[in-house]
């Protein structure tokens, strides 16, 4: 195990390579914020210590940047190679998205949401606002994110840009026909239907 001193105590890098840290009485130190808080002051809340030329083991003050955590994450982003990137996305696919599901299940998750919904009640979220609606174009109270003035409207404009709508090929005669996707419709025309049906009754 990899390990460097400064000013009398000794930080030690786990064989994955990660930063130095020194541990006591429960509490871990990592080197590189000790060692910028040693020549500056406090680290404010929400800053990290970056490391300028990316070796987690040079730990000079010469190579130690003070940044915003979020500039400092969207950096590192920067730097990932494709492999990087794709070795991330599958992890949190496998890793963290099962387990933010599980959360969201368990009497904890439940709980949160409950006291979530009613903390949001009389807030602006929830609030009615002056809409557009997406069909006819005249204005309406409604929610924030509320896009039709009623049902009917909803219904024509789904209608009218066919957003349930989905291409089949007629098992009869093979043309492409759109048909609503939540019907089971297998031909594209009356005549279609007409021979599929007498088939289906022998």
């Amino acid at each position: 195990m990899k390990h460097q001193e400064f000013d009398g105590i000794v930080f030690y890098q786990t064989e994955d390579g990660d930063y130095f840290r020194h541990s006591v009485k429960g509490t871990t130190i990592l080197m590189h914020r000790y060692v910028w808080e040693y020549y500056n002051c406090k680290i404010p809340k929400g800053y990290h210590v970056h490391h300028i030329d990316g070796d987690k083991g040079n730990n000079d003050i010469s190579n130690l940047r003070l940044m915003k955590g979020a500039e400092h994450f969207s950096l590192h982003g920067k730097l990932l190679t494709e492999e990087e990137r794709e070795w991330r996305r599958q992890n949190l696919i496998t890793n963290a998205v099962p387990k933010a599901i599980e959360w969201h299940k368990s009497p904890e998750g439940r709980e949160w949401h409950r006291q979530h919904a009613q903390h949001l009640q009389g807030t602006t979220l929830n609030a009615d606002v002056e809409r557009v609606c997406l069909n006819c174009g005249n204005t309406f109270l409604g929610k924030k994110f509320a896009k039709f003035c009623c049902n009917a409207c909803k219904s024509q404009y789904v209608r009218r840009t066919n957003k349930n709508k989905e291409e089949r090929v007629c098992v009869i005669c093979g043309a492409p026909f759109l048909t609503d996707k939540y019907k089971k419709g297998q031909a594209c025309s009356r005549e279609c239907r007409a021979i599929l049906g007498h088939r289906k009754g022998n």
